[in-house]
């Protein structure tokens, strides 16, 4: 697919996304950090309560992942990019300003819920606008630097909060990061984000939109979808888990300083950066069928680093370790649009990856939970033991690459059958 937008102003497009996913993993890592914080864990009652820390994520991924799921193909057929994007800053905007009024943990959780739901639709609407944009030869380097705030909402994350923490209170890092969504995210798409929907195209042109249920349909009928869904899972499952208990890991289980702890649990994510970057470029330059290599190769480094991690006697060994684990991690990153826009109908694109992103998020939302709970163990925590489920999903993600790649699985169903003939 071709695009007749000028460069420059596509790429503005891809900046402003960038932008937005780095304020929006910010908004969500906040809580891995508050965690490590007496009077949060106080105000809400949860001190010394691993699982209930686990469910304030894993409340925000189930939201997350519903809305993914549902909203993506409203979005696709009836929004559209801007509109869409719109609509999900200004919610979560609003629910990270009400957070610290919460009275209980409860009502905390349930706007845990909501703020993921506001956010569910991001990445399908980020790779609607990529596909629309760019030709296929092209769409690695733009899914890899909008994929990068991912590394990099999270690597400058953890050092702002633990900063605001620091030198104010809790409370603060709410307040302020709601107020960076409105002031740098809405202007930006506002001035850089142009209609790219179908139903824009279809009434531009005079033909009718397609219509919710056709787009689900065809989502659903993406080639290879069990394979892409089983390696999202597992990659999500690792971000989400990796992320929610590294701060405590770093300052419980190796005993670093809150200082130490702000800046080393950055580290792994800003090697992630130059690692995804480096996953498009190789993207561009390798045939579609061949993509899945990147989950194999960055599978076995992330497994292998990780189990060197959590078995080395020192502290530094560990703490490079876990750097190293997220360079093979952060390659993989632009594989999975790249596979979705290749893969999935014209049409359904943004529905594929709803359906991928949403189910992913998901199942993923059970890690944090379930990592608290085996840390937790039996009264004597080991983190050992919470860790090595990171070590299983890399596992399993070098299984389905392998399967993928064996049988070609995502080629589109042109490309199947031209090579039958």
């Amino acid at each position: 697919m071709t695009t007749n937008h000028p460069s420059k102003l596509r790429w503005w497009g891809v900046i402003t996304l960038l932008l937005i996913v780095i304020i929006s993993y910010v908004d969500r890592m906040n809580v891995s950090v508050l965690i490590t914080n007496n009077d949060f864990l106080e105000h809400f009652g949860i001190k010394g309560d691993r699982v209930a820390q686990g469910e304030l994520m894993s409340l925000f991924l189930i939201g997350y992942g519903i809305a993914a799921f549902f909203l993506s193909p409203l979005y696709e057929t009836f929004f559209g990019v801007r509109k869409g994007l719109i609509i999900s800053i200004l919610i979560w905007a609003v629910m990270t300003v009400v957070s610290p009024v919460a009275s209980s943990i409860g009502l905390l959780l349930l706007i845990r819920f909501i703020l993921g739901a506001s956010e569910g639709p991001l990445f399908s609407l980020k790779t609607m606008y990529i596909k629309d944009m760019f030709a296929t030869h092209e769409r690695g380097k733009p899914n890899a630097v909008s994929s990068m705030g991912v590394s990099i909402g999270l690597a400058v994350g953890f050092p702002i909060v633990t900063y605001i923490v620091l030198h104010s209170h809790w409370q603060a890092s709410y307040y302020i990061l709601g107020i960076l969504n409105l002031i740098i995210g809405l202007p930006l798409i506002l001035l850089f984000i142009r209609e790219t929907s179908k139903k824009g195209k279809a009434q531009a042109s005079g033909h009718a939109a397609p219509s919710l249920k056709e787009t689900f349909r065809q989502a659903f009928q993406t080639p290879g979808l069990i394979w892409i869904l089983l390696i999202e899972i597992a990659t999500l499952s690792y971000l989400w888990g990796s992320s929610s208990w590294l701060p405590a890991y770093l300052l419980n289980e190796r005993h670093f300083s809150i200082k130490e702890m702000g800046v080393l649990a950055s580290l792994p994510f800003l090697f992630s950066i130059g690692s995804g970057f480096l996953g498009g470029y190789i993207i561009d330059r390798i045939s579609p069928k061949r993509v899945s290599m990147l989950f194999v190769v960055g599978g076995l480094g992330t497994a292998i680093s990780v189990s060197i991690a959590i078995y080395a006697a020192s502290p530094v060994t560990s703490a490079i370790g876990l750097i190293v684990a997220n360079l093979f991690w952060g390659i993989q990153g632009p594989a999975i649009p790249s596979i979705v826009q290749y893969a999935s109908p014209d049409k359904s694109v943004g529905s594929t990856y709803g359906i991928v992103n949403g189910v992913g998020n998901l199942v993923s939302a059970l890690m944090p939970t379930v990592m608290g709970a085996m840390i937790a163990g039996n009264g004597a925590e080991s983190f050992s033991a919470g860790f090595s489920l990171l070590i299983g999903t890399q596992v399993l993600t070098v299984i389905c690459a392998i399967v993928a790649l064996k049988g070609n699985v995502f080629a589109p169903k042109k490309t199947q059958a031209v090579e039958q003939q």
